[in-house]
């Protein structure tokens, strides 16, 4: 019996001892890949959210030096959007490499994945019909961030969602689930992606502010025309506004309205985005100084 014992044991202690091998090995297959897939999306990041000017601020001849406004914010937008798909895909990758690997583990052990296969399918099949919001949340979220829709620090109307009013604030936060607004009243709004049926963004690219200024029916129109001129370009030759924060000269559009008591005049300014209201208020000063200046009453 002792000679007949190690004879029997000798070839299951010996299978045990090369499964465990082939689990570690597959373990560490595993570990490896999903870190060097890490490091290579994390590379593909950084790459893609580096502080490069952009194609108008090269064009400009800025490449050496600092970002400007414009420049400064599309790179914050392209550093957010792409921290983002990067998390998304390093999940992806986990997913995926671990998966395998827990299968081959499985099928190394002699355990049957067919059933377990078969199991997970309806399962998953069942959570499908579930969470089907859910999913469209976040496929609404990956196509917005793609897209570059909007970003933190916009200023955007998400109109009428689903089962709620419409919308207007400034994006604090975006994931892939919600939307997060807050309102001019300080309300904290969160929204669905998925309910989102149109964006209305008020901070990408550029802003235009507008002053309508309404003056007396027998006022002088040329006078007021060359007034509001004058104001426009003494605005655009301040250098606390120039190219920091209005990105083009001033118009003066000319009349944009008459009725019986008054000629309304409309001044126009292209800012950098979500400071429209800034220069719209400068604009409405100066305005009014100057048509006190010019005793030229402002109509009713």
């Amino acid at each position: 019996m002792q000679t007949v014992l190690p004879a029997t044991w000798a070839p299951i202690v010996a299978g045990l001892i090369a499964g465990l091998i082939a689990v570690v090995l597959i373990t560490v297959v595993a570990l490896v890949l999903r870190n060097m897939s890490h490091r290579l999306i994390g590379r593909v990041v950084q790459r893609a959210s580096s502080d490069r000017p952009s194609l108008a601020g090269r064009l400009r001849g800025k490449e050496a030096t600092p970002l400007d406004g414009l420049d400064a914010i599309v790179a914050e937008r392209r550093r957010q959007r792409a921290e983002t798909m990067g998390s998304v895909l390093k999940h992806i990758a986990s997913i995926i490499i671990l998966g395998t690997a827990a299968l081959t583990i499985l099928e190394r052990l002699s355990v049957p994945i067919a059933p377990l296969l078969t199991s997970v399918g309806i399962l998953g099949v069942a959570i499908g019909f579930g969470s089907q919001e859910l999913v469209k949340d976040f496929i609404a979220g990956m196509f917005m961030l793609l897209e570059d829709q909007y970003g933190v620090g916009d200023v955007i109307d998400v109109g009428a969602t689903v089962g709620a009013a419409a919308t207007v604030g400034t994006v604090e936060a975006v994931t892939l689930r919600i939307t997060r607004l807050r309102d001019a009243d300080g309300r904290v709004w969160y929204v669905r992606n998925g309910t989102i049926t149109r964006v209305g963004n008020e901070s990408q690219g550029w802003s235009r502010a507008t002053v309508d200024v309404p003056v007396a029916y027998t006022a002088d129109i040329p006078a007021v025309r060359d007034l509001l001129k004058e104001v426009a370009d003494e605005l655009w030759k301040d250098a606390a506004f120039r190219d920091s924060v209005i990105v083009e000269e001033p118009q003066v559009w000319g009349i944009e309205q008459i009725s019986d008591t008054a000629v309304v005049f409309r001044v126009s300014a292209k800012t950098i985005p979500s400071r429209q209201a800034e220069v719209g208020r400068e604009l409405r000063v100066r305005v009014k100084s100057a048509l006190d200046r010019a005793a030229i009453p402002i109509a009713a």
